[in-house]
């Protein structure tokens, strides 16, 4: 991929990365942004533009009407895939996959999924309860002894549930991408996992285990620390072996040491707060967040996960025992809970659905199937914005489409 970078910005990759870079995540920054003083009044902007409920039948030139009202909010490119009860996908695409020039957005093009990776590590974790190998009442430092211990981190406090729920209160500390200058600088920095617990421990929690909740990418690394301790085997195996295979993700992977995506694919942008648009496809991400995949097979995970094909029924239902996220992130999930990796949100048209959605730089996702798993719908938007304001109109834009799809009472 031809770097876009300026003359003076580094363009050498380092030949063999040893490690992998935890990169931002947009989800946690961005609501970090809401946290301030304006999260009130943006919760209240949300919620008045609520989507009003579909007409049964959410058609093909729905999903068109939908995927371009996307692009006109400055996305440079949106592919959308509904898989239908009936098992017919509708998908629709809009904007182009690369800024000057015509070509389209691939109806079946790959993207990093990022956090809704954590979805994918839930499932993993179920599987071994349902095994008897492992505990959700089971504590950080009966797995990994030591691991979570300073400035009042206590990993004999910590379980693995609370890990799941975003109550272990785990402090995140993600280096990420500011300015164009800061990407082209630190698109290859790599960190091992332990390197990323330990800047977390350098901060004291963000609360008590199980007092509060907040989104912490870090305690989805020690899950999976927990998982290697556990299999005695890299947990990236786990999920191959237990979940992408099974299912037949074929287009699900991880890159590894190379930093750009399998084609075809639509490349990624960000949007800095100085209001340049820089190509950041070119990035090593890390293991959990880097997962690539396509709106095919993410929506395949969700049907075999919600239709019981890889969790027992008590296991599925206690991913879906969800907890309240705090008011001002809502901003995002409006009316929305947290399960075991597992998020809650409610339909216009009435009960709810279950997603994980996740944003990298440059890549944003959103998903959502019904409680069955028979009607599943994601989008992929290739272009991530640090201005907070841009951000919550894509989110909501895309929420609306994902509500209206899942909300056509015809089942066809």
């Amino acid at each position: 991929m031809k770097s876009t970078a300026p003359a003076s910005a580094p363009q050498s990759r380092p030949s063999q990365p040893r490690h992998r870079r935890i990169g931002r995540k947009w989800l946690a920054v961005a609501a970090a942004a809401v946290l301030g003083t304006a999260g009130a009044a943006l919760a209240v902007q949300f919620a008045d533009g609520a989507s009003a409920p579909s007409a049964p039948g959410y058609r093909q030139d729905d999903l068109r009407r939908d995927t371009d009202a996307l692009r006109a909010l400055g996305i440079t490119g949106v592919q959308a895939r509904v898989t239908t009860a009936a098992g017919r996908d509708l998908v629709a695409t809009a904007g182009v996959a690369a800024v000057g020039t015509q070509r389209p957005v691939p109806r079946d093009g790959h993207f990093r999924i990022a956090s809704t990776g954590k979805a994918l590590m839930a499932t993993v974790i179920l599987q071994l309860v349902d095994e008897g190998k492992l505990s959700l009442d089971d504590t950080v430092d009966r797995r990994l002894p030591g691991l979570i211990d300073g400035n009042g981190n206590d990993g004999r406090k910590m379980t693995v549930r609370q890990l799941l729920q975003n109550t272990s209160g785990l402090h995140d500390d993600l280096p990420g991408f500011d300015t164009p200058q800061q990407y082209y600088r630190h698109r290859y920095d790599t960190y091992t996992p332990e390197q990323i617990v330990a800047r977390a421990m350098k901060h004291h929690p963000d609360f008590e285990p199980g007092t509060g909740w907040g989104y912490s990418n870090t305690g989805y690394v020690v899950l999976g620390m927990i998982v290697d301790e556990v299999t005695g085997r890299p947990w990236q195996e786990a999920v191959e072996t237990r979940i992408l295979k099974p299912l037949g993700m074929h287009h699900t992977y991880l890159p590894g040491d190379t930093p750009t995506l399998r084609r075809p694919h639509a490349d990624g942008y960000q949007v800095f707060t100085s209001g340049e648009r820089i190509d950041v496809t070119e990035q090593l991400v890390p293991d959990l967040g880097g997962y690539v995949s396509t709106t095919a097979d993410v929506n395949r995970f969700f049907q075999g996960l919600l239709g019981g094909k890889l969790l027992s029924e008590a296991r599925l239902a206690e991913m879906k025992h969800t907890v309240p996220v705090p008011k001002e992130f809502e901003v995002f999930w409006p009316g929305g809970r947290y399960g075991l990796g597992l998020v809650e949100r409610p339909l216009s048209c009435g009960g709810s659905y279950w997603s994980h959605e996740g944003g990298e730089a440059g890549y944003i996702t959103l998903d959502g199937a019904t409680g069955d798993g028979r009607r599943t719908v994601t989008v992929s938007l290739t272009t991530s914005f640090n201005d907070l304001d841009r951000t919550i109109r894509q989110q909501k834009a895309a929420s609306a489409l994902v509500d209206r799809a899942l909300c056509d009472t015809t089942g066809k």
